[in-house]
């Protein structure tokens, strides 16, 4: 009940913001952005188009990746009327084909730019059941397997940059507080829904993406530091917001959940904060493998704050990415090992 009333009031947390926070407010003490490049998934609209805007705003270059690359240039085209002076770049991507990621990468790199930031902010809720090219349930593949295959491939020029310049790369995994909603065998539920349609329900299915994300975050920053790299990894939950990612559950049902919860919601700029914090401010130097909401550390669930969890996924999602991997998931059964 107590934090329920601190969230409603946006009373500040340890790190002097809250749940009323914008992504504007949490920037202001952010340094010189300016040598800063950043991609940034999912930006054509809500919760991303914002991050960018604000990002943007304070200096930095950015790469925008998109599906609809007729949708990134109507966001970049918003940005620059605002910020004439912006960098942006819009690039075709579609995150839950494998083959796309790998062409994004070999033409980002193509372009020999640094990366300093990488926010993966897309996001997927399929209420229908869909499979991949890959033959992944696509909700799992949008929203975890594609930004696993991302990270894993732009990581190297992350370091690169890191190490070049001296300044921290940044890592941003976008989860939800939905992650606690899933329970059970994780890889046993993904083939489950891949293979038997009656099996899929859209809710779940979604809790288990952004439990992925979570687990990815935290074995991520357990490689990361293994490695001596100065990159660092956290995961954000941005909050209650309505945006286009429940486009298809649009309805009295959706309208009246909405209606009852309205006063839990938040607007789009203060749903983009700590996104924008965990990014940009001073105070996240040296943090890594953590989860955050409403721009402070909390506690991911029990699951999400499973090691063996963690690896687990990992080494399930490699198998997924690798080129030689067979789209049928039986590969998963080694990971049961």
């Amino acid at each position: 009940m107590l934090e329920t009333v601190k969230y409603l009031l946006g009373s500040a947390g340890a790190s002097g913001y809250g749940s009323k926070s914008t992504a504007e407010n949490v920037t202001e003490q952010s340094p010189d952005l300016r040598l800063v490049t950043a991609i940034i998934t999912g930006a054509t609209s809500g919760i991303g188009a914002e991050t960018a805007r604000v990002l943007a705003k304070r200096g930095v270059k950015l790469i925008l990746p998109a599906r609809s690359v007729k949708a990134a240039e109507e966001t970049k085209a918003r940005i620059l009327s605002e910020v004439p002076e912006a960098e942006i770049i819009v690039m075709a991507l579609d995150l839950s084909s494998l083959s796309s990621v790998r062409k994004f990468v070999a033409e980002f790199e193509y372009l020999k730019f640094p990366l300093n930031l990488l926010i993966n902010n897309a996001g997927k809720f399929a209420h229908q059941h869909a499979i991949s090219e890959d033959g992944i349930e696509m909700t799992f593949a949008t929203n975890h397997l594609g930004h696993f295959l991302l990270t894993k491939l732009l990581l190297k020029k992350m370091i690169e940059t890191a190490n070049k310049t001296g300044v921290q790369g940044r890592i941003v995994n976008v989860s939800s507080s939905i992650h606690g909603w899933f329970s059970g065998d994780s890889i046993q539920y993904l083939r489950l829904i891949t293979k038997d349609k009656s099996q899929y329900d859209a809710t779940r299915a979604y809790a288990l993406s952004k439990l992925a994300n979570v687990l990815h975050t935290k074995e991520l920053a357990r490689i990361l530091k293994k490695m001596g790299a100065n990159v660092t990894v956290n995961c954000v939950h941005p909050g209650i917001v309505r945006t286009r990612l429940t486009r298809e559950r649009e309805g009295l049902v959706t309208d009246l959940v909405f209606f009852l919860t309205s006063k839990l919601l938040k607007t789009i700029p203060q749903a983009a904060a700590t996104t924008c914090y965990v990014a940009t401010h001073p105070r996240l130097a040296n943090v890594s493998g953590k989860y955050f909401a409403d721009c402070n550390e909390v506690c991911s669930s029990k699951l999400g704050s499973n090691s063996t969890e963690a690896a687990r996924i990992w080494s399930a999602s490699e198998i997924m990415v690798a080129k030689n991997s067979n789209a049928n998931l039986d590969p998963l059964d080694a990971s049961l090992l």
